[in-house]
This record gives structure tokens, sequence and C-alpha cells, in this order.
């Protein structure tokens, strides 16, 4: 076997992937895998042996690394031609690569392995390139890609990828010694060459070719003429916001999903279109597209124009028969041996005049859904401008959608964290109580709005518990009714809605009565108490809206029970936030929405509050060091230990992870045992 340039076979393999798997035209996601054969030594033996490295099953080309690849027996894999029991019996396949493994082997086999061990070249590459999508789900597709390429590509009729299909594309390497690639029907390319430079320039040939093919002979309005334009920025956001916790909760009849929204020029221009509605009922086609974004997408048939009022009766029409025609698809089609249904609920919702809603059980996976979806439009508009688009059947669809092999990669998925298809919301997370609450909260699998008066320190914490996918930064102002809006507006047009709200926001002022002045009390009244109520009326609009019920949750204060000293501001706002708890549990309870509180106290160490002047101001009162102030109110606890802001995130999460489900209008303390503020 020939090496390539690089220092060994498998790092020019993942060099190659990486450039590959980085350029959203070669492929999507995680979708097409690539190879490499070469030598290696059997520890065992010393010989020799031949060995196949292949990207391993559910593996992303743009970020593989060696760990992400299966490793196999060459000699192994290609003697599995000998007891190949036929197409009918292929699945059975996949197990056998086990068998073929080498070592600990690397990552599990995919289905694709076939493909590239039993095709005679040291390098193969599999991709899901748009534009050769494109030619795969034209009408004519064999005709075009004849004419396209001549004798460098060849068409390969549609077959679910499997053994067969390896042995397919083997036979036509065989027979068509100039082909360098061929287009697989409804599916795809592959490329093959006899060093990674080889095999890569084929690839790129490929996809480049048939790009230029399409912008050169391609009608310039494939989808029709525009029937209803997009409505202008600020009212599609606007729409957008209101639009999507109605439209979470829809996709989540079956199982809470997280949201994702997308109104890129691609989308639309689509939904702007006269013919998107009968393209979009034809559905997706590439294996990997419809396996995202399910068989078909659910599309409004209302323009931009109408109501928002009327919008939503409509949609909510619509789901229901989506509902329906999605159990009657598994019924049409499901065996005594298929998998049960996985659920009846759209992951792409198209809303013309406004955009395209995706849906999954994380954020990554609904901005990926509606990534595969943007493909699906690039794919639908190459074949309608040279042809016409004809994805497969409905029936080999199904057979994709429901493979037990797709069946078992999903059981192999890890369970779900407590949180996991969660939004949540803080406010005052920038630093202190509210960032440790925001970092338990995405470390149990929740995505959080990170919400702060202060840019800087908002954008800091977010940054720290991960990507966009997991967190991102608001600046807001509770006080300001408009900006509390516009934090509620962002956390649905970023994850879809809100489930989990923290009121954590404060400051304090300590004074004795008389030098409180009517600003110090206006302040911290503004801040606690008038800011959770603007934060929990919006987001209670929100988590109505989504019917999937939510949790508020209040940051309240021991000082809401115990009157002490220099401190009349700042109590009557923290007793103020305790008694919303209880009128807030008493009024959402009929729409699942539980309201609790938590009452902390002594929480020093990484408290913005503290480090703002109150920790001086509370120290000259007790007449000790504001450095030892945390230590002197533990001991005057039950249990002489310090608060800490992660004790209070503890207490947040406990009451929102699930197990105190029927648990609302409770106030927990978080003092280390505080005698006079016990509830009674």
């Amino acid at each position: 076997m020939t090496e390539s340039r690089g220092a060994t076979p498998v790092a020019d393999l993942v060099e190659r992937s990486n450039r590959l798997g980085s350029d959203p035209r070669n492929t999507n996601y995680a979708g097409g895998n690539t190879s490499v054969k070469g030598s290696a030594t059997d520890p065992v033996t010393g010989a020799p042996v031949e060995l196949l490295w292949v990207k391993g099953s559910g593996g992303d080309l743009g970020t593989l690394t060696g760990a992400g690849l299966a490793v196999l027996r060459l000699d192994r894999l290609r003697a599995l031609v000998d007891v190949y029991p036929g197409v009918d019996r292929e699945d059975e396949m996949v197990a056998a690569f086990d068998f073929c493994l080498h070592g600990r082997g690397g990552a599990a086999p995919s289905i694709d392995t076939a493909m590239h061990g039993l095709v005679e070249a040291s390098h193969v590459d599999h991709l899901h390139p748009d534009a050769g999508i494109a030619f795969a789900t034209a009408a004519d597709g064999e005709a075009l890609t004849k004419e396209c390429f001549g004798d460098r590509v060849v068409w390969v009729p549609w077959r679910r990828p499997g053994f067969q299909l390896g042995l397919d594309i083997a036979e036509v390497k065989r027979t068509h010694p100039r082909a360098v690639g061929v287009i697989l029907g409804g599916h795809g390319i592959t490329a093959w060459g006899e060093t990674s430079a080889e095999c890569e320039a084929h690839s790129l040939e490929i996809i480049r070719t048939a790009q230029a093919f399409l912008d050169e002979r391609g009608r310039s309005d494939p989808f029709g003429p525009v029937v209803d334009e997009p409505l202008p920025e600020s009212q599609r956001r606007e729409r957008a916001a209101a639009l999507a916790p109605v439209l979470r909760g829809l996709a989540s009849t079956d199982r809470p999903q997280v949201g994702h929204f997308t109104d890129s020029e691609v989308v639309l221009d689509f939904l702007s279109r006269a013919h998107h509605p009968a393209l979009a009922a034809l559905g997706t086609s590439c294996p990997d597209h419809f396996l995202r974004t399910k068989v078909a997408p659910m599309v409004l048939d209302l323009p931009g124009s109408a109501s928002l009022t009327e919008t939503v009766t409509r949609l909510t029409e619509q789901h229901t028969a989506y509902r329906e025609e999605y159990a009657a698809y598994y019924a049409r089609h499901a065996t005594p041996d298929s998998p049960p249904m996985r659920g009846a609920d759209p992951a792409i919702v198209l809303v013309p005049g406004v955009g395209m809603f995706s849906f999954g059980a994380n954020k990554q996976t609904a901005r990926v859904a509606g990534e595969f979806y943007v493909n699906a439009i690039n794919v639908m508009s190459g074949a309608e401008a040279v042809s016409s688009y004809a994805p497969i059947d409905e029936s080999e669809k199904f057979r994709i959608e429901y493979w037990a092999l797709e069946e078992a990669k999903l059981a192999r998925m890890p369970k779900p964290r407590p949180l996991s298809a969660r939004v949540a919301l803080v406010t005052g997370a920038g630093s202190g109580i509210g960032r440790a609450i925001a970092h338990r909260l995405a470390a149990e699998g929740a995505c959080v709005v990170v919400a702060d008066r202060d840019g800087d320190a908002a954008a800091r914490v977010a940054g720290e518990l991960g990507d966009t996918d997991v967190a991102v930064d608001v600046v807001a102002d509770v006080t300001d009714a408009t900006a509390v809006q516009e934090m509620v507006r962002e956390a649905a047009l970023v994850f879809g809605g809100v489930d989990l709200v923290v009121n954590n926001a404060g400051l304090s002022v300590s004074k004795p009565l008389l030098e409180t002045t009517e600003a110090d009390w206006d302040l911290q009244h503004d801040v606690m108490a008038k800011g959770s109520f603007l934060v929990s009326r919006e987001a209670a609009r929100a988590m109505i809206a989504q019917q999937m019920g939510g949790d508020i949750v209040y940051i309240s204060s021991k000082n809401s029970l115990f009157a002490g000293p220099n401190n009349v501001a700042y109590g009557a706002a923290k007793a103020d936030q305790a008694h919303q708890v209880r009128l807030l549990a008493a009024e959402l309870g009929e729409h699942g929405i539980r309201v609790n509180g938590i009452n902390p106290d002594g929480v020093v160490r990484g408290s913005g509050i503290f480090a703002g002047g109150w920790g001086a101001q509370r120290a000259a009162v007790y007449g000790v060091p504001e450095e030892e102030l945390g230590a002197f109110y533990a001991q005057r606890t039950l249990l002489k230990r310090e608060v800490l802001p992660e004790h209070v995130a503890n207490a947040v999460f406990v009451l929102t992870a699930g197990d105190l489900s029927h648990t609302t209008g409770l106030h927990i303390p978080v003092d280390a045992g505080v005698a006079a503020a016990f509830l009674r």
C-alpha cells in the first residue's frame, strides 16, 4: 500500500478529513467518512499486516482525531465477501466487522466500512456535498452525470448503505479504469486515489465540477417566482420570538426539545417562492438529512402578513395534522421487526416571511437539524435548476429512519443529564451566587442564558460554560421592563423559550433607618422586588405559551425573615421577594409552573454584593474585620459552617431537577442553620 505525504498514513487521513469536513460545501456535520489502507506490524506475530483505518460511526470529519477511527484487518474484511449472505441479510455484516478489528479496534465501524475496504484504492472519501446530492436527486441524474463528467464519474443507482453498496462501488472501480469516483443516487459521492492528495483532489474535482455545471446550466429561479416577501428584519425577529415558545411546546409533545431559529437568506428566499410547499412536501433525500430533519418538515400555509393570533391557531391545527400523518407514515411501512415510533412531532417548522425553527434533544442537535435542512434546500435548488427534484421513495426513507442499525446507534448514546433539554435564565449571573448557579445548571445539561447588567462579566461567565450551544450572554437591567422583555425574547430566539428562571440579581446598602434615603429604598426595591416581578411576569408569559410547565426560583435571603439592625431597605425588599414566591406559586400552579425560593445567609466569598461594599458595612455593624466576616457568620450558625455560592447553586438544582416535582411555594434555607430565621 502507498503511504502519502505526511509522517504516517493515519496523520494524512486525519488532516485530509479535517480539511474536507470543515467546509460545508463538501459535507454536512458528522456526514460522510474517509479511509486509508496501509501496513503495520502485528504485535503478536511481528509480521506486517494490512490494515484499514476508517472514520468510525457517529464521528465528524471536521473534528476527527485518530481516536475516532475504526481499525480493521483488511484481509479479514475482504474475506467477508465469501460469507456475504445477500441483500436481505446484509445488516448482519455490521456485526461481522467486529471480528475484523485490529487490537482494540478504535471507534465502532460504521455501515459504510465495506465501501472503503472493498474498493481497490489506498484512499477513499465518501461525502455528502450539496452539489453532488443535487445530481443524485435529479429526476434524470444518471444522464446529467454522464453529461457533466463523461467517464470520470459513474452513476450508481440508489441502494441503502451497506455491504452490497460497497460491492457495487468496488465493481465500478474495477470496470471503469478512468473513473475517479461515483455519484450515488439519492445519497452523495465517493472518490478514491492512490495518495491522500490525489483522493482529496478527486473529491474536490467532483464537487466543484458539479457546482460549476449547476451554476452554468441551471435556471435562475428554481423555486419559482416570489409570492410572499419576507417581513422586515425587526418585525421578523419580533414575530419569531413570539412564535418560538409556542412552536417549542408543540414540538415537545412527545419529549422535551430545545429550539433553534434561522432566518438566513437561503431560508427566506426558499419560503418566499411559489414552489416551496410542494418541494418541502417531497421531503429530503440524503440519508443523513432525513435522519436529522425527519421525513418532511411542517410548513405553515399562511403568508407572513397573517396576524399572530391567526398564525398560532393555524400552526396548532397543522401540528395536529402533522402528527396524524407521521403516525400514518409509520403505519404504512412498519413491520413487526421495526423499532417503535420515536415520536410524531416535527423537527423542522417553516414559517413563510419569518424563517425556520428546528428542534432537537439539545441545542447542538437542534442547530444541526436546521443546518441539514439548509443543505436540503441547496440540494432542491440544484436539482430543480437543471431537472426536477426526485428524492428516494417514502418506503426507502422509512427503511433508513427506522433501521435497526440506527436504533442501535441511538441506544449507545449516553443517558441524558438531569436538566437536558431545559433552558435556564439566571439574572445577576456575572458573579457570585449567580455565576455558581449558571455553572451548576450548565453542568447538569441545561442551556443557560447568562444575564447581568455588566456585559463583560456576563460574557466571561458564558465563555466559562462553553460555546453558544451551551450558554449565551445577555446584558439586561432587571429594573427596565423593555430590557427584561428583550432578555426573554433572546432566550426564545436562541434556545426556543425558557423553562427555568432564577431571580438572583440583587444589591444591598446597609444603613440605619435614619440614614436610609429614598434613593436607597427605591434602588433596592427596584432591583429585587420590582426586578423579580418583571422577570417573573415575562418568563411566565413564555412558559404559558410553551405549555411545558417550568420553574421560577427566587434567591431571597435569611433577611426576609430575620430582623437585623441597619437593614430596613434590603430586608423589606427581600421580604417582598419571599412573598412573591407564595403569590406566584398560587397563581401559576394551574400552568404547571412551580415557584420556590431559597434563603441564603452569609455568602461572603465570591459574592458581588459583599465585594461591592456590603461586606465592609456588615463587618462594621458586627465589629469584625471584613476579611473575617465569613468565619464570623459561620460561627453564629448551628452547623458552624461557612456558606458558599456553590451551596446555593446546589439548592437550585435540587428544586428544579425533577425529584421535587410536586413542590411549590417552598422556601429552602441555605444558611448553615440560623434558628432566628426558621420558618414558622
